[in-house]
């Protein structure tokens, strides 16, 4: 897989980030989801085990439309 960098909301750390791929898809780094409630919930409502979520900024979302 191919990243392309679109944007980041930090020029120190380089997190959180957001990626296009060469498949059509998008790849977001961000912070990692440590509140066990906010997880709990995410497994209520479907995400399986194999999966993660990570937290992101609202700022970072308009970058979404550049890939």
């Amino acid at each position: 897989m191919k990243l392309i960098h679109l944007a980041t909301e930090s020029a120190k750390t380089g997190c959180p980030s957001l990626f296009a791929t060469d498949r059509g898809t998008y790849v977001v780094q961000g912070w990692k989801i440590a509140d066990d409630e906010a997880l709990a919930e995410l497994r209520r409502r479907g995400m399986p085990d194999h999966e993660t979520a990570v937290e992101i900024p609202a700022a970072l979302v308009q970058h979404f439309t550049q890939g």
